[in-house]
């Protein structure tokens, strides 16, 4: 029969607590379970005033309602105090009852400014060493990588850093400006946001201007453990080893394996790697054919400190560049080389060549691309989906794929915060997990018992 349901004044008026409406497989109520935040009153107590002003949002209460909008998706603080005005877990997760006035929007903003990315850098470090306590992430073997994020600008912000005015307000870069004027390439930039910069993923793809997210990820069960925000024309390679530093020191753990892909793939970083005795799992790129000759039929004797050509010739060190040194062969042993015309470039009489300090480092990773191990491909494919499918998940389920607000302070705070809310998901999972195992136990054991239990009665009626 058809059913119909009067829709008059319900009760202003229920019993029980908020708890009781908030379902408890809800993300909210999960992560509530692990989430710690009483040591954040301290953590921020120097940034407010003891004695006087007027009293401010808690701290908890301001952080729990950021976490909220990260988890569900809901990034921009006035559709996320729009929501928690209706949605009962956001207002039970942040604390605040159904006839409590919620925070305006932009007290968010205000603490943001006041906080600085630090702070919430410190909210993201407790949650890593939360997850290493619960024994889901070790530290041992991570996997680096790195994902580009729009900025929050419109096309028509950009303009080509070649104005007069530009150049006066960045004093430092007008040589770098002048240089671009005589080659007539200019270098774009963002009026709204100057932080952002031109990037790409790939050379079919178009200049947009962009953060780069730097992140390190747990193997065990893909806790990020470290993260960080550049701007988006900073190379991989420059940021690395800064961040394997970064994630020791949170975790305490010495990292044993690092697998990252082709982009990390420089001379310095294998030998930074091998200096902390982390073996790298990356694959090595080929050497660039620029002659007929290419460099690795140069011989380097380490004793002497010299270059043997591919006719054993001598090329001795000269001048010293920033991580390397020019080495020369002599004019009369070219002269009368079978190779000259190969080897040497147009309208010169003798050979130059610079090798890179850690070129010693990038050879031993391209003979050891060449015979990788089973393990070492395994490891390579799980740094695909492990740091690759953190991107993804920030961009696809918590809005990280844009930039929400502007400068590279409050993008560094979106990368924590949504790092933050991913950790918690992880450790949340991880709990409920070991319930149902522990439950699983104990049911088992109670049927074991029950069995005996009933044996032992029917034994004596058998006799």
């Amino acid at each position: 029969m058809l059913g119909r349901k009067e829709r008059s004044q319900l009760e202003l008026f229920i019993t029980g607590s908020l708890r009781e409406l908030v379902p408890d497989d809800h993300v909210l109520a999960r992560v509530d379970r692990v989430l710690d935040l009483d040591w954040l009153h301290e953590e921020v107590a120097d940034l407010y005033c003891a004695d006087n002003g007027r009293p401010g949002i808690d701290p908890e209460a301001a952080v729990r309602l950021m976490l909220a909008g990260f988890l569900l998706g809901i990034v921009h603080d006035r559709r996320l105090m729009r929501e928690a005005q209706v949605n009962l877990a956001i207002r039970w997760f942040a604390g605040y009852a159904l006839h409590e006035t919620l925070p305006d929007h932009s007290t968010l903003t205000r603490i943001r400014q006041r906080w600085g990315a630090l702070r919430f850098r410190r909210i993201f470090e407790r949650s890593v060493q939360a997850c290493v306590a619960a024994r889901i992430a070790k530290g041992e073997i991570v996997h680096v990588d790195a994902s580009l994020i729009r900025a929050n600008v419109s096309w028509e912000s950009l303009v080509s850093r070649h104005v007069e005015a530009v150049d006066e307000a960045n004093i430092e870069q007008v040589q770098t400006a002048k240089a671009s004027r005589s080659t007539g390439k200019f270098k774009k930039v963002c009026t709204t946001d100057p932080d952002a910069s031109m990037a790409t993923n790939g050379r079919n793809r178009r200049l947009e201007p962009a953060y780069k997210q730097h992140a390190v990820v747990d193997d065990l069960r893909g806790v990020v453990l470290d993260v960080e925000v550049t701007t988006g024309e900073v190379n991989e390679g420059q940021v690395i080893v800064e961040r394997l530093d970064a994630t020791m020191a949170v975790t305490g753990t010495a990292i044993a394996t690092a697998t990252a892909d082709a982009g990390y793939a420089y001379g310095k970083v294998f030998g930074a790697l091998e200096r902390r005795g982390i073996d790298p799992v990356i694959p090595a790129k080929a050497e660039p054919i620029r002659s007929k000759v290419p460099l690795r039929r140069f011989r380097y004797d380490a004793r002497y400190d010299i270059l043997k050509c591919p006719r054993g010739r001598l090329l001795r060190p000269t001048r010293r560049i920033e991580h390397g040194r020019f080495f020369y062969s002599r004019a009369a042993d070219c002269a009368h080389c079978d190779l000259a015309s190969l080897c040497l470039s147009k309208g010169r009489a003798n050979k130059a060549v610079v090798v890179s300090d850690e070129h010693p480092a990038l050879l031993r990773a391209r003979r050891r691309r060449e015979k990788w191990s089973e393990e070492d491909r395994r490891l390579y494919r799980r740094h695909r989906w492990r740091s690759e499918g953190f991107h993804g998940e920030a961009k696809a389920w918590h809005g990280l794929a844009r930039a929400v607000r502007r400068g590279l302070a409050n993008m560094k705070i979106q990368a924590y915060l949504t790092a933050v809310a991913i950790n918690l998901k992880r450790l949340a999972a991880a709990v409920l997990a070991l319930f149902c195992l522990w439950l699983h136990r104990i049911l088992r054991i109670e049927a074991i018992l029950a069995s005996l239990g009933g044996r032992q009665g029917i034994a004596p009626a058998a006799q």
